[in-house]
């Protein structure tokens, strides 16, 4: 019985008084959100009350006011005042003013529909993808000269060179990405390898999948599987530690303390990679010959004997060179792209996210656009 009566209590109520062209609405008991029906249903009577008049709100009687109760009492205050009628509230207590004032009921202007045409959307996205790529551009070869200034002030003066980190790089990019590298080089070596000679066999020329594979491997399919796989495991990983660190503003400490960011995190680690991708090119093209030669034994019936033997005489010393070239440039390109998007990242995971994405497959896009540029260069000089 007793519970009964305190829940009857908290219940919210009004009294409404007409006078004249006024309307006064004393409310009592508890206006907040675990009686929200109520509270709208007799905020409605009110308002349907006080329709053409002018309104007080007594506040006095009021026991307890949440956000809620607030939000609806100044909605009511708000649509009669649209209407030309005065409302105010008495007797609040402090705190209710001040709730009241913090929830004050603001109205929204919806937005005038703009008619779009698709194609003027598909231009506007071009044309906004075009500027973005001219700015990369722009902030890649800014970036490139603060690297070489940097680089130059560390040869000048050697006590600056951290030769610990460039270390620690080298043995995350190259030493741990070993076995990757090397699995995935062999199967695609041994795929090449079966699906040339699926093809030779027709014409009776099996053993010149022996040419195939070596030159391919050598001068396009070691370092190109190399850089991608290097873009995806490391650079990804550039981009969400430097991402990190500015997140969490280590990166200006750094400033703060009179380190230059480039020289104590960047160099080391676009180092590490030039250093670090000619020597997996290298074990890459190895490894994809392996594979080649045991899928050539296997399914072609070439012994290892005839392989070698073939292989030493159908590539040369250019062919080698050729891959092992283009791996320091594309290590350059995939530092540059990983640390310029950690660099970018804002205060949110969500922005980490997007441009550890953005980084990876501008690297890849990057490495291959380079690959080819280099195929056409060493094409035109015939080396």
């Amino acid at each position: 019985m007793i519970v009964a009566q305190s829940t009857l209590a908290q219940e919210p109520e009004v009294t409404i008084e007409r006078a004249g062209n006024k309307v006064t609405a004393a409310l009592a008991g508890y206006w907040t959100a675990e009686h929200a029906r109520k509270v709208e249903a007799l905020v409605g009577e009110i308002a349907a009350e006080a329709d053409r008049s002018n309104l007080i709100l007594d506040l006095k009687g009021v026991k307890r006011l949440d956000t809620l109760g607030a939000w609806v009492l100044d909605r009511t205050r708000h649509e009669l005042g649209e209407k030309g009628l005065a409302s105010d509230f008495v007797n609040a207590s402090q705190e209710q003013h001040i709730l009241l004032n913090e929830v004050a009921y603001r109205g929204f202007q919806e937005q005038p529909q703009v008619r779009r045409s698709r194609f003027v959307d598909f231009l506007v996205d071009v044309g906004q993808t075009v500027t973005g790529a001219g700015s990369d551009l722009v902030r890649g070869v800014a970036f490139l000269g603060e690297l070489v200034s940097a680089f130059i002030r560390v040869v000048l003066n050697p006590r600056r060179f951290r030769g610990t980190a460039v270390i620690n790089q080298l043995e995350q990019i190259a030493y741990r990405g070993v076995p990757i590298i090397v699995l995935i080089s062999f199967l695609v070596g041994a795929i090449v390898a079966q699906q040339g000679i699926f093809q030779l066999v027709k014409f009776g020329a099996t053993p010149f999948v022996v040419d195939l594979i070596g030159i391919l491997v050598m001068r396009e399919l070691g370092v190109l599987l190399t850089s991608i796989m290097v873009a995806g495991r490391s650079g990804s990983a550039f981009t969400a530690e430097i991402g990190s660190m500015k997140m969490r503003e280590e990166i200006d400490a750094l400033r703060v303390m009179g380190l230059d960011p480039i020289e104590v995190l960047i160099l080391p680690r676009i180092l590490a990679l030039i250093i670090g991708l000619p020597l997996l090119t290298f074990i890459a093209s190895i490894a994809a010959l392996l594979g080649g030669g045991v899928t050539a034994w296997i399914y072609g019936d070439i012994s290892p004997d005839v392989f070698l033997t073939r292989l030493k005489a159908s590539i040369a010393f250019n062919t080698f060179m050729v891959g092992i070239i283009k791996a320091p440039f594309m290590a350059m390109i995939i530092g540059i792209i990983a640390t310029l998007e950690g660099l970018a990242v804002q205060g949110s995971a969500e922005s980490l996210g997007r441009h550890v994405t953005s980084s990876v497959v501008k690297a890849i896009f990057m490495v291959i656009v380079l690959d080819g540029l280099f195929a056409m260069f060493f094409a035109a000089i015939r080396y």
